[in-house]
């Protein structure tokens, strides 16, 4: 029986070539913007949120410093450690943890945080970790470390007015259960890391929000949401089984597709558009946030190192995920140019962003780019 010219295109093994292919010259798109002068942040950032994101631990260990502006000087740092060096990590991590707070006084430890460092540790090493870590914590986590959790529960409050946007029913259904927003806090504050098994994954969602804007993770969470609109909907309306339910994250989730439609939504519904309806929706009551604080009490950082341990050494490169990668079209490129010009702006903590710039017109008028 003769194959055909497309099921010949369509095979795996042309699928296998197409990635390489893209792979090639992906990486070749981001060795060019980092070797120019002045270092062209707004590729790195286009590459970041693209997918398959930076593609290994070697290249984030180069952008992900550009990502957050981190000066040049501070960016001659060892690469992160071979598996065969990551003993005794853990008092690597707490000495991050503690260098960080000692030189901000203004910053509060939470419970999930460490989740955050080890992984930025397990990439890039301690020293380079210290320096991205601090600047995330005055940035981008910003609002997770006050000493009360008033500015989280307002960036938890944008979850439901996304999905309204998008799904009344869904968000009809999660009222009528009165369900709230806690289920998704541990995704916020964790960047997901403490809720994913798959180290590949999690390292996927940092390029994309290191890349953002500080409430990306927030759109990421509602997309997730959005995509079990039929296991939500056939689920008996009552807070605890809906809780259960979405506290339970598939690990079988299309990334790619969902950090697309993220960035989709990001667009389409600016924080901007929505700091009205969350500001109004307080709907999160005090306790649910003690049955969170007992919940993590196995948060520890020994804990979550060695499990992150176990995930990296378990796992293999972010580059022998998924061979299909599909080319962007000129009108997602846009879209790519205008997350990255968002994203930039990070002076400001994530709630206090979003109350200050009331109209979406901030965002062209700053000088972003460095």
């Amino acid at each position: 029986m003769r194959t055909s010219r497309s099921d010949r295109s369509s095979s795996p093994m042309n699928g296998r070539q197409d990635w390489e292919t893209k792979r090639k010259r992906k990486i070749a798109d981001i060795t060019q913007a980092l070797s120019v002068d002045p270092v062209d942040i707004a590729t790195l950032r286009r590459m970041a949120i693209s997918e398959g994101g930076l593609l290994t631990d070697e290249i984030r260990c180069q952008v992900w410093p550009w990502l957050l502006n981190i000066p040049p000087h501070l960016l001659d740092q060892e690469p992160g450690m071979p598996d065969e060096q990551r003993e005794g990590l853990q008092e690597e991590l707490i000495d991050i943890i503690l260098r960080v707070l000692q030189r901000n006084p203004q910053l509060h430890y939470y419970q999930g945080y460490h989740d955050i460092v080890v992984t930025f540790l397990l990439v890039v090493g301690e020293r380079l970790a210290t320096v991205l870590v601090e600047k995330l914590s005055t940035h981008h986590l910003r609002d997770f470390m006050d000493p009360t959790m008033d500015n989280t529960k307002h960036i938890l409050n944008y979850l439901m007015p996304i999905i309204e946007r998008v799904n009344p029913e869904v968000q009809d259904f999660m009222q009528q259960a009165e369900v709230g927003t806690v289920f998704a806090l541990s995704w916020l504050i964790t960047w997901f890391g403490h809720v994913l098994s798959d180290f590949r994954h999690v390292v996927r969602l940092y390029d994309f929000f290191l890349a953002c804007h500080p409430l990306m993770p927030i759109y990421f969470a509602a997309v997730i949401v959005l995509h079990r609109e039929e296991e939500v909907l056939d689920c008996e309306c009552d807070m605890a089984m809906v809780h259960h339910l979405l506290s339970q994250i598939p690990q079988d989730l299309p990334y790619e597709t969902l950090i697309s439609r993220a960035g989709d939504l990001f667009v389409q519904f600016p924080p901007s558009e929505l700091a009205r309806e969350a500001a109004a929706h307080e709907s999160m009551a005090t306790s649910t946030f003690k049955d969170f604080e007992l919940a993590s009490t196995q948060q520890r950082p020994d804990t979550v190192l060695r499990r992150r341990r176990r995930q990296k050494q378990g796992s293999p490169e972010s580059s022998t995920a998924s061979p299909v990668m599909t080319v962007a079209q000129p009108s997602t490129a846009r879209r790519f140019v205008r997350l990255a010009v968002m994203g930039l702006t990070v002076a400001l903590g994530a709630a206090a962003l979003a109350v200050v710039n009331t109209a979406l017109e901030w965002a062209p008028k700053l000088d972003l780019f460095p």
